[in-house]
């Protein structure tokens, strides 16, 4: 264990928190950049939102559990205070505080950290980057169809394709319908879907026993595990009344995605079903088509909480995708992108006489949008070229007192060698 006290030894960040360097931040530049590129093609407008969140807020969205779940504590004031943990609850507080003069339906898009304070593991750590899009005002499926083609738009812009990624969806209120049919009474309802909802990270037995722990007979626990068994939205509707809104619902939706040309690699899973109580109809979420990671993004459809939150009750649609999980398929697939040039341009100098001639040329070519890697302190034009090859730059340009006295000097193109000239501002 490391001695807090002995300064000789290295200092590691916090655990389940992460330092980002270069290479590290050339990554985390392309997977914002493609959550921004989608962004944009999808029409979402982008905003943020401070990273400390009043505790009573997330208490409202999860309940007293949350406390024990995210970094919580007071400050010097004694006011209860958290790391938002997500980004939703936020997004609710700010819509409810202007709701009244805000244009509805609204397409908000964030990239926010967030921090929960639980069990590592692969895919999962105590901070993440997390993409955000929702959808408010909306009562349409096309609100949750729009939401998974952007984040299926940024897959692909990270050079996933459609066979590298499926989204499974089904409908929580296609599932209160059906335990409604198994004479499940609604108060007992929440404990099931939880329970549900560990179904292929626990046996069926012990889901069964925690069925059974929620009120339910040993007789009707079987019953809702073997609907749980269905494939398809047809087999769906055979458990349902004729006229069921949820699998109309469900019809719907997977006509929009077919539209969004996600037809291949979306299909319905009544497995599905997000732990999180505030979600209402229709639930997705993203894999990988290998199933060897953790989910890359889900959401759903939400309609009670912007009251829950002092709002006017208002629909909603939300997906979250977070950076880590998305990091460690772009590494399986060998895709990782390069790391990026530091600039396109490099010059450095030979001797203190030409450190203000350099510095003007560096200027003059940043007043042209360029980016330069000017050199700081005279350094041998092998080390010079060496350290621009290294950096990625495109050009560099190496002046020595015979380029000064001559007033131009060589631009030399790093990737064909070629040179050409330029003057030197005086």
């Amino acid at each position: 264990m490391q001695d807090p006290s002995d300064s000789s030894q290295p200092l590691s960040p916090p655990r389940g928190m992460r330092d980002f360097y270069p290479e590290e931040m050339a990554l985390r530049t392309f997977i914002f950049d493609a959550w921004r590129n989608a962004t944009r093609a999808h029409g979402f407008a982008m905003y943020d939102s401070c990273v400390v969140e009043s505790l009573d807020l997330l208490k409202r969205k999860s309940g007293e559990e949350i406390v024990n779940q995210i970094y919580a504590f007071a400050d010097k004031s004694g006011r209860e205070l958290a790391l938002r943990p997500e980004m939703t609850p936020t997004l609710a507080r700010m819509v409810a505080a202007r709701q009244g003069s805000l244009p509805f339906p609204l397409k908000w898009a964030a990239i926010g950290q967030c921090f929960r304070y639980e069990r590592m593991s692969r895919g999962r750590k105590r901070e993440h980057y997390q993409w955000n899009l929702d959808i408010i005002g909306e009562q349409s499926v096309s609100a949750e169809a729009e939401v998974l083609a952007a984040a299926a738009r940024a897959l692909r812009l990270m050079g996933l394709g459609d066979s590298d990624f499926r989204i499974r969806f089904s409908s929580r209120s296609l599932l209160s319908e059906i335990l409604r049919r198994l004479e499940i009474a609604p108060e007992q309802q929440p404990a099931v879907f939880l329970a549900l909802d560990k179904r292929g990270k626990i046996p069926d037995e012990t889901v069964a026993t925690q069925l059974r722990d929620a009120g339910l007979s040993r007789e009707q626990a079987a019953r809702v595990i073997d609907a749980m068994r269905i494939s398809s939205i047809d087999e769906a509707s055979a458990l349902t009344a004729g006229d069921s809104k949820a699998v109309q619902e469900l019809r719907d939706f997977a006509a929009c995605l077919e539209a969004h040309g996600l037809g291949d690699c979306a299909g319905f899973d009544i497995s599905v079903i997000r732990g999180l109580a505030y979600y209402t109809g229709i639930v997705f979420e993203g894999f990988d088509s290998t199933g060897d990671f953790r989910a890359i993004f889900g959401g759903g459809r939400y309609d009670n909480l912007l009251a829950q939150v002092g709002g006017r009750p208002a629909t909603g649609v939300g997906l979250g995708f977070g950076d880590v999980v998305v990091a460690e398929i772009l590494a399986e697939r060998g895709t990782l992108p390069s790391q990026h040039a530091v600039a396109d341009i490099a010059v450095g100098f030979m001797t203190e006489a030409e450190r203000i001639p350099a510095t003007r040329l560096a200027a003059e070519f940043r007043a042209e949008n360029a980016s330069v890697d000017a050199g700081l302190a005279p350094e041998k034009a092998k080390a010079f070229f060496s350290r621009a090859s290294r950096s990625g730059c495109g050009r560099a340009i190496y002046i020595g007192p015979d380029d000064v006295a001559s007033g131009k000097c060589r631009v030399k193109n790093m990737a064909d060698r070629t040179e050409t000239d330029r003057r030197i501002p005086r």
